[in-house]
């Protein structure tokens, strides 16, 4: 995947910016707060249809205006409001998705390891949402079904037992889905990451694991033996549930698990090795996104160089800069050959190099 156009009007700090990028590594140099995250954000909106930075939709508004648009070519065409479109033509936001993979990394997710399981659950539901519709089907359904048996659990009567059971199903049915894709998905992230980081660091931090740690255990991954598994502990966890008037079982509860030399790393590892993994993470789920859909997503990198020594960050550069296209954004210009160097300053965008 190529993006050869963006074009936006009124999104945060800019009024108008027409931009031609190029294939492989593209950095955007400038001081903080002059608008380089925005372009990432832009990129990373057109293909997701969401901001990575805020949910409340009219933060991406520029001040004191009513709307803002955002307009783009790769090997499809987008153009895009909250109106999805392809092709010019209304499309459902399951449609949309997908038509333009990203793998983004912002200074956020240098929590995902020590963070709550919600950070991690989302970072595996976005990469899956966008390769699979039917990924982001069964999950739309889950969280759907989900949000119907909690409420009726917390009803001022006790709950109706067929209707309960009738929610339970559903969640059986889409949530052993969801357990199926991502213990795949992640199994597939653990085999890259692994020789990532090995290829950054040598041995000398042990090995990077990455591990899914489903609520629902089950002793053959199967859609029989999760759909069994699933039904078994929702039976055991019935008296709990009602009692604590919420769902305690379900891929909603699940997490994924960091560990370096056998040591999980989110309370022991250095910041060094936290953020070189989360890096690894990313460069895997950008290889793996590449390998299941034939085409490589876009890659941005918001501030990944602030925390490398200059080994280190000519190390990643390097590697990324090997990849189809990529956006890093960096307050300092970088000292080895990239495909195209901008600097960004009051929202204006200048290509230097």
């Amino acid at each position: 995947m190529i993006l050869t156009h963006l074009a936006l009007a009124n999104m945060r700090n800019y009024a108008a910016l027409d931009f031609v990028p190029e294939p492989g590594l593209n950095v955007f140099v400038g001081a903080n707060a002059q608008g380089k995250s925005n372009l990432l954000e832009a990129i990373a909106l057109l293909g997701t249809g969401k901001s990575f930075r805020t949910s409340r939709e009219a933060e991406i508004v520029r001040s004191g205006l009513p709307s803002a648009s955002l307009w783009g070519t790769a090997r499809v065409a987008a153009g895009l409001r909250k109106i999805y479109t392809v092709n010019g033509r209304s499309v459902r936001y399951a449609s949309y998705l997908g038509k333009m993979r990203v793998v983004t990394f912002v200074p956020a997710h240098l929590s995902l390891l020590s963070g709550p399981p919600s950070g991690r659950r989302s970072l595996v539901n976005a990469a899956l949402a966008q390769e699979s519709q039917a990924y982001y089907a069964a999950l739309a359904g889950y969280q759907k079904f989900l949000a119907h048996k909690n409420a009726l659990l917390r009803g001022a009567i006790a709950p109706d037992e067929t209707l309960l059971a009738t929610y339970d199903q559903h969640l059986i049915e889409t949530g052993t889905k969801i357990v199926l894709a991502r213990r795949a998905f992640v199994a597939a992230l653990d085999e890259r990451a692994k020789a990532v980081y090995r290829s950054w660091i040598g041995d000398r931090d042990g090995e990077l694991e990455i591990a899914y740690a489903p609520d629902v255990p089950a002793e053959t991954f199967t859609s029989d033996g999760v759909a069994a598994a699933f039904a078994a502990r929702l039976e055991k966890k019935r008296v709990a549930e009602v009692s604590r008037r919420t769902s305690l079982v379900g891929p909603h509860r699940d997490d994924i698990v960091f560990r370096l030399g056998g040591v999980a790393i989110g309370p022991f590892g250095s910041q060094g090795q936290q953020r070189t993994a989360v890096l690894a993470l990313k460069v895997a789920e950008y290889g793996v996104l590449e390998a299941r859909a034939g085409e490589a997503p876009l890659l941005l990198l918001d501030d990944v160089l602030s925390e490398l020594d200059p080994d280190r960050q000519r190390a990643f550069l390097r590697s990324v800069g090997t990849f189809e296209q990529a956006f890093v954004t960096t307050t300092h210009a970088v000292d080895i050959p990239v495909a195209a160097t901008f600097r960004v300053a009051a929202a204006t965008l200048e290509r230097v190099a």
